[in-house]
């Protein structure tokens, strides 16, 4: 069974990974294919309540598709700033929402050699292999708690076709 296959059983999908592994190529890919409205999201400025934000979307009809969300501030919020705007009780809750909106979490993932040059090639220019590192392991560190909670769906993206879309 394929990604499409896959994300069109749902209603509400987030794919989630670092920075190059392949979120935006795919979200562009499966929203089209499937009906999905899209949700970028970037960084969300300090002065907002990230979890009020995601809580919103969630609240909303049709079929929604994340390309990063909460899961990306418990991950880059510590390795950049030293700390998480989301706790995990608001981090598990946002994950049972989705679940309860017929949705999948998708782990997105890559070796961190694959991200840093799909980095070089898209930006020309990557963060260090060690950073790429942290983030790659931070994203599975946190995947396998809030495994503990919801199904997550693990994708390692090194053997798509995955063109740079930035």
């Amino acid at each position: 069974m394929n990604l499409d296959e896959i994300t069109g059983r749902y209603q509400t999908v987030v794919l989630e990974g670092c920075d190059g592994v392949g979120k935006s190529t795919l979200a562009e890919r499966l929203g089209t294919h499937h009906g999905f409205a899209v949700v970028h999201s970037p960084r969300t400025p300090d002065h907002l309540d990230l979890a009020s934000r995601y809580r919103t979307i969630l609240a909303g009809k049709g079929r929604i598709l994340f390309d990063r969300c909460f899961i990306s501030e418990l991950v880059y919020g510590p390795l950049h700033r030293g700390r998480s705007r989301i706790n995990w009780t608001q981090a598990i809750d946002l994950a049972e929402s989705v679940i309860e909106r017929s949705g999948v979490l998708i782990h997105l993932t890559a070796p961190p050699t694959v991200v840093q040059q799909r980095l070089l090639t898209r930006d020309g220019e990557a963060v260090s292999l060690e950073e790429v590192s942290a983030l790659v392991k931070g994203y599975e560190t946190v995947f396998s708690a809030l495994a503990d909670y919801t199904h997550v769906l693990t994708i390692d993206t090194s053997a798509l076709d995955l063109p740079a879309t930035g």
